[in-house]
């Protein structure tokens, strides 16, 4: 029997990188996964890896009535995972306009807070929850590679998870804040001077970050790991990274 046997677990932005490597990580601890995206077809993948029975539910989480659409049909879970991420294309400070910085935040920020509060009403009254949301090493290092919109949008959510856990410890919930650096994920892709296979050897891969949510979430309840900070063990050179994304306006 998995160590996760009875409990239900949602995992947002599910279709690749961390959220696929966490699902598959659950399911084959016990637990009975569901998983959202945008599209369809990388949640099929997810499944397809899984060997079946994982729940798939496609939604944009940039819509709040969305977000509580989905938790509406997912229905009472135990392990609420916010890993659905965005990046804009465009990091500079001076350059990203008005749509690509409401998209960032939407994603990062408006996605989480509003599923969190739809599904938090069953795990009060349950007395007990996980909530884990995966923010960035950008939230505490923000910089211009990782981009304006993006550093600002990963440091407010690590805020309102502060706020959420000094408003529901008491009822039992833990709140997990991940703050990754670099992963080998396909949003790196969307970097001004994507990484070639050379520098993502060098980072961190889906299952380090999913090995490190899955021992905070095996922790007796009496404990709870609120930050999980994690970084590359051998930094790497980011000059070049840096002077692309200054560079790029469009």
């Amino acid at each position: 029997m998995g160590r996760f046997q009875g409990k239900r677990a949602l995992i947002t932005g599910a279709g690749s990188g961390i959220g696929q490597r966490l699902a598959l990580d659950l399911a084959a601890a016990g637990a009975e996964v569901a998983i959202c995206g945008r599209r369809h077809r990388p949640l099929e993948e997810t499944s397809r890896l899984a060997g079946g029975g994982i729940e798939m539910y496609p939604a944009d989480l940039t819509d709040a009535d969305d977000a509580f659409r989905l938790a509406e049909a997912v229905g009472p879970v135990d392990i609420l995972v916010n890993n659905a991420g965005f990046s804009s294309l465009v990091r500079s400070a001076r350059h990203i306009g008005p749509e690509e910085w409401c998209a960032v935040m939407n994603v990062n920020t408006l996605g989480p807070a509003m599923l969190t509060r739809a599904l938090l009403p069953t795990m009060i009254k349950k007395g007990a929850g996980d909530v884990v949301t995966v923010s960035s090493v950008a939230a505490i290092s923000p910089s211009i590679m990782a981009g304006a919109a993006y550093s600002a949008a990963k440091a407010a959510v690590r805020a309102w998870m502060d706020v959420l856990a000094a408003e529901v410890q008491r009822y039992g919930i833990r709140c997990i804040t991940v703050l990754p650096g670099e992963v080998d994920t396909p949003i790196l892709d969307r970097r001004a001077r994507p990484p070639d296979s050379a520098a993502r050897a060098a980072m961190m891969m889906p299952e380090d970050v999913s090995t490190a949510i899955v021992m905070a979430l095996a922790l007796p309840r009496r404990a709870t790991m609120s930050e999980i900070v994690m970084v590359a063990t051998q930094p790497r050179d980011l000059t070049e990274d840096i002077r692309a994304a200054m560079e790029k306006t469009s």
